[in-house]
């Protein structure tokens, strides 16, 4: 696993941003860096290759429309994203997950909603 992928995994494994991810997740015939699969959210890291490679570009656009053909959504970092702004990283990926209205957590007792 790449550095940026240590990095970024050290950062969110165990449900330290509410969800729990798994990596290196089989999703047909595509291995994805990082899946919550609570919330369908894929997280690819991308090396310089895939962009000097029209090839590699042409690889990534036909592997996201299969994924979202799925219902998974992908957020794709470069590694100097990783290495060079963790927490902007880590916000994005923050702001994704509660975007996603399966984690609206329930009103708790006594209040409006909590029965």
């Amino acid at each position: 696993m790449p550095i940026s992928e240590v990095i970024l995994w050290q950062a969110i494994r165990g449900k330290q941003l509410g969800v729990k991810f798994r990596r290196q997740y089989v999703a047909g015939n595509y291995i994805l860096d990082f899946y919550a699969p609570k919330i369908k959210l894929a997280i690819e890291i991308d090396g310089e290759t895939h962009f000097i490679s029209p090839e590699i570009q042409e690889q990534d656009k036909t592997r996201d429309h299969f994924l979202e053909n799925k219902g998974i959504k992908v957020l794709r970092f470069l590694n100097p994203d990783i290495m060079n702004n963790l927490n902007g990283v880590l916000r994005a990926i923050l702001d994704e997950i509660n975007l996603t209205p399966s984690l609206i957590l329930p009103l708790g007792k006594g209040e409006e909603g909590g029965g």
